[in-house]
């Protein structure tokens, strides 16, 4: 079993690599189990990169590639200000703003669905959206960097 932190879009997530079986990893990120079909080069328990010292924070030198593709690239960028990160793990359903547009805090900014649940995402302070991290359709975890407001 080997323990990576990464950092994507701003948002740190800890895997833990249980076992690997042939093309199948089982894993957990930030506390939540999966099951990952890699594609690509094969990874055994015995060939696991290297885990950085807990002191560094510089990302994995050879990141499993499953957990980084599981996510769509961040279309314009989280921007600078005052992030909005996801409560709870989900999936982006509607985007209700735009980059530029100013916002009051306790707007609903975004719709995320977990559980079958829509959940309205507030902004948590007065600003401008500054950036715009995710995609209708993205799965986000908890603690994922969704808007970012100036």
């Amino acid at each position: 079993m080997k323990q990576y932190t990464y950092k994507i879009n701003g948002a740190a997530y800890d895997v833990c690599i249980d076992h690997i079986k042939g093309q199948t990893a089982r894993l957990t990120v930030n506390g939540i189990p999966f099951e990952v079909e890699m594609q690509g080069a094969q990874l055994s328990e015995n060939n696991l990169p290297e885990a950085p010292v807990a002191e560094t924070s510089a990302p994995a030198q050879a990141s499993p590639a499953p957990v980084a593709q599981t996510s769509k690239p961040a279309p314009q960028g989280a921007g600078e200000g005052t992030p909005v990160k996801a409560p709870l793990p989900g999936i982006v359903t509607k985007i209700l703003v735009s980059v530029g547009q100013k916002v009051k805090r306790g707007e609903n900014v975004l719709v995320l669905e977990a559980m079958k649940m829509e959940n309205n995402i507030a902004a948590e302070s007065d600003g401008t959206v500054s950036g715009i991290a995710v995609s209708a359709g993205d799965s986000v975890l908890e603690g994922t960097v969704l808007i970012t407001i100036a």
